[in-house]
């Protein structure tokens, strides 16, 4: 019996022992689970952070690409102001400034993150960039500018010049007996001579590159003329005054930038420019002489009324030279002006009388000049130059005027100007005679209105 039971023993152990087996193995399948499942989720949290680190890179780029167009456009920016303001810093337009930084201009598409980035700015910097490249602003000294008007602008210019001048002339007309003695007459005059001129210049821009100009000066003039004579019997100083009132002659003239240049690069601007005779004639105006003033002289041969214009009418063609180079613009230019010829010219002498003195050809007029503007700061600028004309000797029925030389005029110039508003700039030169032809002084105002 004892052989018959263990075999059933043995039955319920196994049993108990498969079914200990598989519960140990559904522990062991469920904790392979759980295993598995632990790590995907730390697989999920982790491509998350990755996607969020990537966003976030997103992000930055995004930022960089917008900071990088904002300081392009502030580079811009920067050069178009200092282009269009009276700087003096001889910079170049954005497309030259590009090329040396190695900086492109906003691509398709970028123009949204641009905007963002501006609109982060509390103000406004600069001013908008300019399409093509312009000459620099300097303070003006001559009576050209140096900055073309721009396209479909005019310039309303309204100036107030004044010039003194006063010579002194000893006159001898005798012989000596010793050098100490003289036997004839001796005439001591000084001239002093004021003018003012007021004027109204208008210039509007064709083109960027052409612009037309037209100047309609209003001239007051005094002259006082101090003699004295000695060996009549008299030693009394006699004066002689006029002055004359009147429009001056009107000029028209036409300037072109022949160039596009650049940093270290010059601009060439080519000038024309017509003068007319409207102002009041020389030859009209009454001069103290009763019969005539060549031969057998009557009077003091001074006229009455003073001109104020030249009588001949002249045309001017130019060629000027702007070289930036930071942080001053050199500048210069060269000019020759043709005075046309007059027939059948009469001189109007006392009593109504004329005195005829026939075909009058006044000498042409070379010149030139040079100087240096540099800025102080975005408003104000001063310059510094020299002007020199040559003036040919006068000729009457093709013989030259006896007494009549060759004259050379030169001036040296102090200019300053300090802009008001965007579109209004107080412009001052000032002007110091150099020779004896030359007025001792002039002061020159212009107040350029951009509109």
């Amino acid at each position: 019996m004892a052989h018959l039971k263990l075999p059933g023993i043995s039955a319920v152990g196994c049993a108990v022992m498969l079914l200990l087996g598989g519960v140990v193995h559904a522990q062991s399948v469920a904790g392979s689970a759980q295993d598995i499942e632990a790590r995907l989720e730390a697989l999920n949290q982790e491509v998350m952070a990755q996607k969020k680190r990537l966003v976030h890179l997103e992000s930055i780029q995004q930022q960089f690409t917008g900071q990088k167009l904002l300081l392009e456009s502030l580079e811009r920016r920067v050069a178009e102001q200092q282009v269009a303001l009276d700087s003096l810093r001889g910079t170049a337009s954005w497309d030259i400034l590009a090329a040396q930084r190695g900086a492109g201009k906003p691509r398709t598409g970028e123009a949204e993150l641009l905007a963002q980035a501006q609109s982060s700015e509390t103000a406004p910097v600069g001013q908008a960039p300019s399409t093509s490249g312009r000459p620099p602003e300097v303070a003006p000294l001559f009576e050209q500018p140096g900055v073309l008007t721009p396209q479909g602008r005019y310039v309303l210019e309204p100036s107030l010049q004044y010039g003194y001048s006063s010579s002194n002339r000893v006159a001898l007309v005798g012989y000596t007996i010793i050098p100490a003695l003289l036997i004839g007459l001796i005439d001591v005059r000084e001239v002093k001579r004021n003018t003012l001129t007021a004027a109204l210049s208008g210039r509007f821009g064709i083109t960027n590159r052409l612009e037309l100009e037209a100047r309609v000066p209003y001239v007051y003039r005094t002259d006082s003329n101090v003699e004295r004579e000695f060996g009549v019997g008299s030693a009394a100083a006699n004066v002689f005054s006029a002055n004359g009132l009147h429009v001056g002659d009107v000029e028209l003239g036409a300037r072109y930038q022949l160039n596009d240049g650049g940093v270290d690069k010059p601009f060439y601007i080519g000038t024309l420019r017509f003068k007319t005779r409207t102002g009041k004639d020389p030859f009209d105006v009454m001069t103290d002489c009763r019969q005539r003033c060549l031969d057998n002289t009557s009077g003091t041969g001074l006229p009455l009324d003073l001109p104020t214009g030249s009588g001949f009418n002249s045309l001017q063609a130019g060629l000027t030279v702007l070289y930036p180079s930071d942080p001053a613009v050199f500048f210069g230019s060269v000019t020759y002006t043709h005075n046309f010829s007059r027939d059948n010219v009469s001189r109007l002498v006392l009593n109504g009388e004329r005195e005829y003195l026939g075909t009058i050809a006044p000498g042409s007029v070379v010149g030139f000049n040079f100087g240096m503007g540099l800025a102080l700061n975005e408003k104000s600028s001063f310059s510094l130059g020299y002007d020199h004309s040559a003036v040919g000797r006068t000729e009457m029925n093709g013989v030259v005027v006896a007494g009549s030389v060759r004259t050379q005029l030169a001036t040296l110039l102090l200019g300053y100007s300090y802009r008001l508003s965007p579109k209004t700039t107080l412009n001052v030169s000032v002007g110091a005679g150099l020779t004896r032809d030359t007025p001792d002084v002039s002061l020159t105002i212009r107040l350029p209105m951009t509109f």
